[in-house]
């Protein structure tokens, strides 16, 4: 078992383990235990009901956090002519073709956060599955990684849209900002995941939907939410600003 730092100990002594919290409580306490010399990254994750190994119960998309994700996306574009245009202008970071494609799959390039396509693209693009798929970054129409519109694509997720999928054990991981933001943004972000979650309930999911859901930054402690009073209430926001 990895050993834990001498910050981290200190923050579990200062959280109840047990205790499930109320979204707004949990966003406190995160930034509180917070104390690395960095600025942490706050992700939201949860345990969901649902099998995914059957296809009619992957939980996937993605959604824009209202107050971003707090750091930088670096987003490639594979399209030609007037799109790759767009794509540049919007400020992708990379954009090309088939020489893009070439880059990939010969080079190993990899040094971007989201790609985006063109449809007309997906036929050449669809070679990089085994190296991109893994990685979470083929494209893919559901998260609106495919589209003809690159440059509201670009735009989005350098602003602070966000992809989620459930990975093979039923957890989602969704960051949600930073442990520098205030706390109404961290909450509206939260609450923002959350109703995306729920929204993305398949219907094959059956009995209970969400069982667990722990609110961490990158070097702290997990904090628990209750899963059964999720709301996140126009009041609570108010009272966290």
């Amino acid at each position: 078992m990895a050993r834990k730092g001498k910050r981290y100990l200190d923050a579990v002594k200062r959280l109840d383990r047990e205790q499930l919290y109320l979204p707004g409580e949990a966003v406190d306490l995160v930034k509180s235990l917070a104390t690395a010399r960095f600025d942490e990254t706050v992700e939201l994750a949860a345990r969901l009901g649902v099998d995914p190994r059957r296809a009619d119960q992957i939980v996937r998309g993605s959604l824009s956090l209202p107050f971003g994700t707090g750091r930088t996306v670096r987003v490639a574009v594979f399209a030609t002519g007037e799109q790759a245009a767009e794509a540049r202008a919007a400020g992708a970071d990379v954009v090309g073709a088939e020489d893009l494609v070439a880059r990939v799959e010969k080079e190993g390039f990899l040094e971007f956060d989201v790609a985006i396509a063109t449809p007309d693209m997906m036929v050449q693009v669809g070679r990089l599955g085994r190296v991109l798929g893994p990685r979470g970054l083929m494209p893919n129409p559901r998260t609106g990684t495919v589209t003809v519109d690159v440059a509201k694509a670009v735009g989005e997720y350098k602003t602070g849209r966000v992809e989620y999928r459930t990975d093979r054990v039923g957890n989602v991981h969704v960051p949600v900002g930073k442990a520098s933001f205030d706390p109404s943004s961290l909450l509206a972000n939260v609450r923002t995941v959350l109703e995306e979650i729920q929204r993305a309930k398949p219907a094959a999911s059956k009995g209970r939907y969400i069982r667990s859901i722990t609110l961490s930054s990158t070097m702290g402690p997990g904090v628990h939410i209750d899963p059964l009073r999720l709301r996140v209430t126009d009041e609570e926001l108010a009272a966290s600003a």
